[in-house]
């Protein structure tokens, strides 16, 4: 069970923390600290420093003695880059260290912003104000031209202009052009250029206010509203495999997708960034996301990331530091290289040691080799033992080797559920296996001794003594009241009836009752099962969880009351307290079969743990409901509109606390800063 986490906020709330203290570097090959820190996400969604995946390493702003202007992207292809330098209307190529090795140039180009490079060095380049697909051979000449499909499936009113492109080993190619909304442009070679349709459209999204105003709204003030359309890719890439790779503003755990031939998005990352502007295939089924502003995220295949780093520049020029990226691309030794426009400079990083290792053990797990894997996860691990994906991988190669056990250890430090639940389904079939005929022979036994001490019961009175304390005990007024809920709860209108008219409950009881709700919650949030829990290992907050229910509690009896005073109810705040208790009766009957169940279940059989909760909760707010409806004896209309009003005055009297907690703050925060100066002065 995977937590997503959800992760819906931007990461780049790390530019606050990132580039601290670094060493200026030229504009040439330099080496020297980061100027930022690394990051990684833990399986419960946070965002924890780890250590550095890659060094700033080199800078190129010239290619042999031509400076660059406005580059718009880059490739790597067989040891040599390729930069499409925009503002010079021209491709240059150099090697990986920046030396000059050709220019191709053409009278057509007017702004070519793309590159790509197959593999027999055939060249392709997108020119958006030209609108045209150059393709050059490997000598630099021009062999073909493509345009503005004239397909009617194109859209006759639709301009061309490619931003960025990438072809598959088959010459398809996969477009981007700007201000077109329905996707990837795919166009084959053949017949000159055959348009074979929109690729790996963005979904659209439509907010709660845009139905409700669509509803209102009269035909002129729809017409004039912003239409609804999908976000277009901002850029793409391609893998040796031939999967397209996108990044789109706005969509949030969308923005980096992996699209098959069908166009299906096959990933689904647990983190994303607002502004991505690059995305690039690693050599290990891993993935690149750059961001505008100059952070590098890298995902392995199932979407986890793996790392975050980099950063906007602080006016310092710093290497390792961007203002306004716009391409990416990684070259066969894991150097990444990153183009930033408006400082027309290629900035090149390398992984370090953590990385290197981590990379290995990318690979080995993914050709299968669990085995071979586990000695580069090991290091990993020696480096730092809270590495989530290490932790991950490790399990998983434990679980190959069938040692279920270790595999489950390391699946619960990394929230790994699918992970621990395939090793828990092993661990448990084999203890199925070997006890199951005992555990039923046991079962009989039990059942065999209950009903002969059942008959001698009957027939010598055997129990006599625990039935009469068993009596004694249920006869006490205080008993009686505790156990009323388990009453209330099956009968609520005569429960209720009970608690008004019959002084079937006290304050004491429900105190006791509420008590035992928080152990019950306690017990539940830090010992169930692992695919139910939610909190770290070893991490108890018990004051907050106590003063949560006590405040939560006390705040809806108390706004409750505050509404069904001014309603005319008839109920007292300990007839609501009480009700209110009672109506929690369901959760202690149930939960404890919930918790039973988070240790014996397996991740497909979660389905149960959610059922007995949905049966547990519509219990409770069915109960709730009554209770509101019979202590003040309401109509069910009287009771809705009182629920409502309830939520409401709950809803600003959290408001208002929230503003005094302020204000207050601000009053403390005054009074250390007057006390601060205070001190200050007699001190001189």
């Amino acid at each position: 069970m995977k937590t997503k986490k959800w992760f819906s906020k931007s990461l780049l709330v790390l530019g606050m923390i990132s580039a601290l203290v670094g060493t200026c570097f030229t504009p040439s090959t330099a080496s020297a600290d980061a100027p930022y820190k690394t990051y990684t996400m833990d399986g419960y969604g946070q965002i924890n420093e780890t250590q550095t995946a890659y060094m700033p390493y080199s800078s190129i702003t010239k290619v042999g003695e031509e400076a660059l202007n406005a580059p718009y992207d880059i490739m790597v292809k067989d040891d040599l880059l390729y930069i499409a330098d925009t503002g010079n209307r021209r491709i240059l190529v150099s090697t990986l260290e920046g030396e000059y090795v050709k220019t191709i140039t053409y009278d057509g180009f007017v702004f070519p912003c793309g590159v790509y490079v197959i593999e027999d060095d055939t060249l392709y380049v997108a020119d958006r104000d030209a609108k045209s697909i150059f393709v050059f051979d490997k000598e630099g000449n021009l062999i073909n031209t493509y345009g503005k499909p004239d397909s009617i499936m194109y859209g006759e009113e639709m301009d061309f202009k490619p931003q960025k492109i990438v072809v598959n080993d088959s010459g398809t190619m996969y477009i981007i052009c700007e201000g077109n909304t329905n996707g990837i442009v795919e166009i084959s070679p053949a017949e000159g250029g055959t348009f074979l349709g929109y690729f790996g459209t963005n979904e659209t999204h439509v907010t709660v206010t845009q139905v409700i105003q669509r509803m209102i709204f009269s035909p002129e003030m729809r017409a004039r509203m912003v239409s609804n359309r999908p976000a277009t890719p901002g850029n793409l890439g391609i893998d040796e495999k031939g999967l397209i790779y996108t990044v789109t503003q706005g969509e949030k755990l969308g923005t980096l997708k992996r699209l098959n031939i069908a166009g299906t998005n096959m990933i689904e990352p647990e983190s994303y960034d607002p502004n991505p502007v690059a995305v690039v295939a690693g050599n290990y089924d891993n993935v690149y996301m750059a961001s505008q502003r100059g952070y590098i995220y890298e995902f392995n295949n199932e979407g986890d990331m793996l790392f975050v780093f980099g950063g906007a520049d602080d006016g310092r020029s710093r290497i390792g530091l961007s203002t306004n990226v716009q391409s990416i691309d990684v070259d066969k030794n894991d150097h990444i290289y990153l183009l930033d426009a408006d400082k027309s400079q290629i900035q090149v990083f390398q992984p370090t040691e953590f990385t290197d290792l981590l990379h290995e053990a990318l690979y080995l797990y993914s050709k299968g080799r669990y085995t071979e894997s586990k000695e580069p996860l090991t290091r990993i691990l020696t480096m730092n033992s809270l590495f989530d994906y290490a932790n991950k991988a490790m399990g998983r190669a434990l679980q190959q080797e069938e040692d279920y056990s270790q595999a489950i250890s390391f699946a619960k430090v990394s929230k790994d559920y699918s992970g621990y639940s395939d090793a828990f389904w092993e661990i448990r079939n084999n203890w199925l296996n070997k006890n199951l005929v005992p555990a039923i022979i046991l079962i009989v036994v039990i059942y065999v001794l209950y009903k002969i001490i059942t008959y001698l019961d009957k027939k010598k009175g055997i129990l006599e003594p625990v039935h009469k304390c068993s009596k004694s005990v249920k006869d006490k007024k205080i008993m009686q009241q505790l156990l009323y809920g388990f009453y209330f709860m099956k009968h609520p209108i005569d429960g209720c009836y009970g608690v008004r008219r019959e002084k079937k409950a006290s304050y004491l009881a429900s105190n006791i009752l509420l008590f035992i709700f928080m152990i019950y919650n306690i017990i539940s949030k830090y010992f169930c099962g692992f695919l139910m829990k939610t909190v770290r290992e070893g991490r108890y907050e018990l004051v907050t969880d106590v003063g949560m229910v006590v405040v939560v509690f006390a705040f809806a009896v108390v706004c409750n009351y505050l509404v069904c005073t001014i309603n005319d109810g008839e109920g007292t705040v300990k007839q609501i307290y009480c009700s209110f208790v009672y109506c929690l009766t369901p959760y202690f009957m149930l939960q404890p079969i919930v918790f039973v169940l988070s240790h014996v279940l397996t991740y497909n059989e979660y389905f149960l743990i959610d059922f007995v909760n949905i049966l547990m909760y519509t219990w409770i707010v069915i109960l709730i409901v009554l209770a509101i409806k019979e202590i003040n004896n309401y109509t069910m209309k009287e009771t809705a509109k009182v629920i409502f009003l309830t939520f409401f005055t709950a809803l600003i009297g959290a408001l208002l606390i929230f503003i005094i907690y302020v204000l207050w703050m601000q009053v403390f925060d005054f009074i250390s800063a007057i006390s601060g100066e205070v001190v200050y002065r007699l001190g001189k």
